[in-house]
């Protein structure tokens, strides 16, 4: 019997990717705490990315700019660039690429890579690390650390809870020295252990680690259910997932949108034009991919998030569709339905339940195919023109929010 060659994978992290990538673009910022930021103007100024600089005084991701310079008065704000970012990520992931073809992205700034058949071309893990390193500093100016186990989920932890505090930026977590090395490390540093979980963990006299890999699954299990368990092996290094290119696209579940509007909505006038145009955009994402579902979901927040508002409701359709019209009518049903008229920060509408759009069912009323002819025209146009070029006439009124949209990417601006 022929014993299987151990896996070398990777987890490469960009350090402060969006904040890394300003500053290669802007030397004058070198030496200076810099901030990548929301727009403060529509009340999404918060922090998307600190340079290490920054993080020296306190400032975090995700906390507003305002308390960020009070606690820095002379930092840098940057607005945010999303084309920007997604073209420099995608030059990463080709250089990640000349080194193994088995590349695959776990976020915009991190992607595993397995090199388990790279190292007679370009030497041991450690190296192959180093030339990696080196190539995207050089080619972009970003930092990337590297974790190195023989799984994902190792990976994942050998650069989150130990390269990102070494100083080359590169560490091995050994299989063999988990209990040396990993366990006893807080529990609350575990991939997946949120400040919740770690409160559960702690009543239960769990504290590290290595005390979440000890505790018998039974125990876990009947706590969390399949939970317990996956928790139970992460703790324990247990991760056979191979690495495989684009596996985020094909494990697709469902097309959603959703919009943070530029001031409270209470009036269902403007709320209907907002929910249309997210239904255009699903629908069209849908019509791109091929893809037709029969659930349609409707979500909505307030915006205090200290007493939270909103619901969020799905219903099944009778046939599967990918048609604006379709998806804004059983939205819009679903929205009267639950919607308490409380002010309206944010909307969100999804298609699930998806399958191909070849198999099209057959109605006695209405004229679905003239439907369908009409949005691949219009798609078309938006295709070739850009996505302002045609507009239903109600986002022209002052609560749409298409032609701001049709400048950002994520919600952020180009």
């Amino acid at each position: 019997m022929v014993e299987s060659k151990k896996r070398i994978i990777m987890l490469a992290d960009c350090q402060s990717f969006y904040a890394s990538v300003e500053k290669a673009a802007h030397p004058e910022y070198k030496d200076e705490p810099l901030v990548v930021s929301g727009d403060p103007a529509r009340r999404s100024g918060i922090i998307l990315a600190a340079c290490p600089l920054a993080k020296e005084y306190g400032v975090t991701t995700a906390e507003r700019l305002g308390d960020a310079l009070r606690k820095c008065p002379h930092l840098v704000v940057v607005r945010p660039r999303m084309a920007e970012y997604i073209r420099v990520s995608l030059h990463i992931t080709e250089i990640y690429q000349s080194f193994t073809d088995l590349v695959e992205p776990y976020s915009i700034d991190e992607q595993h890579l397995d090199v388990t058949g790279s190292l007679r071309l370009f030497g041991t893990p450690d190296q192959i690390a180093r030339r990696i390193q080196n190539r995207v500093k050089q080619e972009t100016g970003v930092y990337v650390r590297v974790g190195i186990s023989d799984c994902k989920v190792l990976s994942k932890m050998a650069c989150d809870i130990f390269a990102k505090k070494k100083p080359g930026g590169i560490f091995t977590l050994e299989r063999e020295k988990l209990s040396e090395t990993l366990w006893p490390k807080p529990v609350h540093e575990m991939f997946m252990v949120g400040s919740r979980m770690t409160r559960h963990l702690y009543k239960m006299g769990i504290h590290t680690i290595g005390d979440l890999a000890q505790t018998p699954l039974p125990r876990l299990t009947k706590r969390w259910g399949v939970n317990g368990e996956v928790l139970w092996r992460i703790a324990r290094g247990m991760d056979s997932s191979p690495v495989t290119p684009h596996s985020q696209l094909q494990q697709q579940k469902g097309v959603g949108h959703q919009m943070t509007l530029p001031r409270d909505y209470t009036d269902w006038k403007e709320l209907r034009v907002v929910l249309l145009e997210l239904c255009e955009a699903v629908g069209r994402r849908c019509r791109e991919k091929g893809l037709m579902g029969f659930v349609v979901s409707v979500g909505c927040q307030g915006a205090d998030f200290d007493h939270p508002t909103g619901f969020s409701r799905q219903m099944k359709l009778p046939d599967p569709t990918n048609i604006t019209d379709e998806i804004y009518a059983a939205a819009c049903q679903l929205f009267q339905r639950h919607w308490n008229g409380l002010p309206v920060r944010k909307v969100g509408i999804a298609l699930s339940d998806l399958r191909p759009d070849s198999l099209v069912q057959l109605t006695l009323f209405g004229n679905r195919d003239r439907k369908r002819d009409l949005e691949r025209a219009t798609d078309d146009i938006k295709s070739k023109f850009g996505e302002t070029a045609i507009l239903r006439a109600s986002s022209l009124q002052a609560s749409g929010q298409a032609r701001d949209r049709s400048l950002r990417i994520g919600g952020h601006y180009k």
